[in-house]
């Protein structure tokens, strides 16, 4: 492998397979070759006598797959351009295994060019994100692309590890369920052997009912799909979901403890056995090292609400500055108002959230974090209400940077609440076609709760992208469902 290609061979002869990175002639005799595989690069010298061997090598076109047998030696100076610098590999044969087509269809050192470089320097050439989607397999290709989706496996299995050593079981649920009201989002729809079936929204009623067959602690990691006509940073139409459910002896909180352990085993797997990958993203794409601590910092929701009352409307006031379009100006007084009314019964958006998440960074200097006790009125029919006060419920929201990563909640496990709060809400819910997800609690049922987490989030938020598409292998969304 070209990461195993060390100063420390010097003198061996190696058999190395590899894509052509670039290739530059030097006269008749000399040609350079940047071999490539995954997110390594090492340079391989190609020097004859016979011409035509090197004008051959020179010819590969980039992306070319070629096998090379070479003796590895020191160079005088560190080959800066590779992350093997300290080697170099004479090439004694050259064959080309895979020809690649002359054109592609976008430059690797284009999509791979650093932030700071097209900040800098806004005369160089973009890669926009469609051309990059329609062109996907190249995309993947560089070395960022290739450590994100290496960070995106570590994060599963570092999630699978924690929770088989706290006893948990992985299970599998369908993904065709009989009905789309399982979840709060839309399903969508297929022809079902002549009637309907509905790709399933999340894990949430096979969950619990795994538990109430006495499986008492699973996971899943799977699809989930949602019919949602929303084109932002965060959403997508299918994505991948960690999902966990428990039983509890005496409160809810063991959960809560649960996920936050489970979030911290898997933030220090990143930090200590993914380095390489980590600094791979940061050459592209720099961000500051999550801050986060176990437990966690955590707040109620009538908290969460206070500080951002509190210290949300001087940041506002703050993004008002240098503002002149009038438009945009009367649109931040306007968010400043409610910013600074915020009830503590009132749900909040998208905007008011990443405002949160700053506050929480500026005052708290933590990244991650537990907002508990929703507003009983925004949490699905499921939820567990708090005994104390009726308006609240026993319900959380996990955030990383701001945004959320994480909901889950206790479930009610008395089959008569569950009906009487979905005929509560406003409009009330028909438990009908889900009526044995509500059987499974009529035959001794255990105390529970869980939550699901956006494994394409968490890999955006922990490395702090713009965007989901970045960590999703292939995107979903309402435009896309090509490649």
């Amino acid at each position: 492998a070209v990461d195993e290609l060390l100063p420390s061979l010097a003198g061996k002869e190696v058999w190395v397979r590899a894509r052509v990175a670039t290739s530059r002639k030097q006269g008749k005799m000399l040609c350079f070759l940047q071999l490539r595989q995954s997110m390594h690069t090492a340079q391989a010298v190609v020097f004859s006598k016979e011409s035509d061997i090197v004008a051959w090598a020179a010819a590969l076109p980039r992306e070319s797959v070629v096998d090379v047998l070479g003796e590895l030696s020191v160079p005088k100076e560190p080959i800066a351009s590779c992350s093997q610098s300290g080697i170099e590999l004479q090439v004694r044969k050259l064959f080309c295994v895979s020809r690649s087509m002359p054109e592609l269809p976008l430059q690797l050192e284009d999509a791979a060019r650093p932030d700071a470089e097209l900040e800098a320097n806004p005369d160089l050439p973009r890669v926009n994100q469609d051309v990059r989607l329609n062109h996907r397999v190249i995309d993947l290709r560089t070395p960022c692309n290739q450590a994100i989706f290496r960070l995106q496996s570590g994060v599963c299995q570092l999630f699978r590890g924690f929770l088989r050593s706290q006893g948990f079981t992985e299970i599998h649920t369908p993904k065709l369920v009989g009905t789309a009201s399982e979840g709060g989002a839309d399903g969508f729809r297929v022809e079902y052997f002549g009637g309907n079936a509905y790709m399933a929204q999340s894990p949430q009623l096979y969950k619990q009912m795994a538990l109430m067959a006495d499986l008492e602690r699973v996971f899943e990691v799977g699809p989930v799909f949602r019919a949602e006509n929303s084109l932002t940073h965060r959403h997508m139409t299918e994505f991948t979901g960690l999902d966990l459910e428990m039983t509890f002896k005496e409160h809810y909180s063991e959960v809560l403890d649960i996920l936050d352990r489970t979030f911290n085993a898997v933030f220090d797997g990143l930090n200590q056995q993914f380095k390489t990958e980590l600094d791979t993203v940061r050459e592209q794409h720099p961000f500051e090292d999550l801050r986060y601590t176990c437990p966690c910092l955590r707040f109620t929701y009538p908290e969460a609400m206070a500080l951002l009352r509190k210290e949300g409307p001087a940041l506002v006031r703050k993004m008002m500055e240098g503002v002149t379009d009038a438009t945009e100006l009367a649109r931040l007084k306007e968010r400043e108002a409610s910013v600074a009314s915020h009830g503590d019964l009132v749900d909040i958006g998208t905007e008011d959230e990443k405002l949160l998440g700053e506050i929480v960074a500026r005052t708290h200097k933590q990244d991650f974090y537990i907002i508990d006790k929703f507003p009983a009125d925004v949490r699905p029919f499921y939820t567990m209400p708090d005994p104390i006060d009726p308006t609240l419920s026993n319900s959380y929201d996990i955030f990383i940077r701001g945004e959320e990563v994480t909901s889950g909640a206790q479930r009610i496990h008395d089959p008569q609440m569950l009906l009487d709060q979905a005929a509560a809400k406003d409009p009330p819910v028909d438990l009908s076609p889900i009526m044995a997800y509500v059987d499974s609690f009529k035959y001794g049922a255990f105390p529970h709760g869980g939550g699901g987490i956006g494994l394409e989030r968490v890999v955006m938020l922990f490395c702090g992208l713009p965007n989901i598409r970045k960590t999703s292998l292939f995107p979903r969304d309402p435009k896309r469902l090509s490649p």
